[in-house]
């Protein structure tokens, strides 16, 4: 079994972390080729690039992993207990 608060809370800093990581490679690289239009489009309201801007995408990205460890553990957890060893 799942702990729902371990895993929700796991996804959400890992989620976070890889928007750390789109925006570190968004400043490092040409604007043809980086992720500004993907994270805009993903993230409501986010607008490349500001101060404000970065924390909203920040608590965005924390927010989808949660939730995805939300909707996750609950179903792991019901299949694990109906067909698990």
């Amino acid at each position: 079994m799942l702990s729902l608060k371990v895993v929700a809370v796991a996804l959400g800093i890992w989620t976070a972390f890889t928007f750390v990581l789109c925006v570190a490679y968004g400043l490092a690289m040409p604007v043809s080729i980086h992720m500004r239009a993907f994270l805009e489009q993903m993230l409501p309201g986010l607008k490349w690039l500001s101060w404000p801007a970065f924390v909203l995408g920040l608590g965005e990205s924390f927010a989808y992993g949660v939730y995805a460890g939300l909707a996750y553990v609950p179903i792991h957890n019901f299949l694990q207990q109906r067909w698990g060893a």
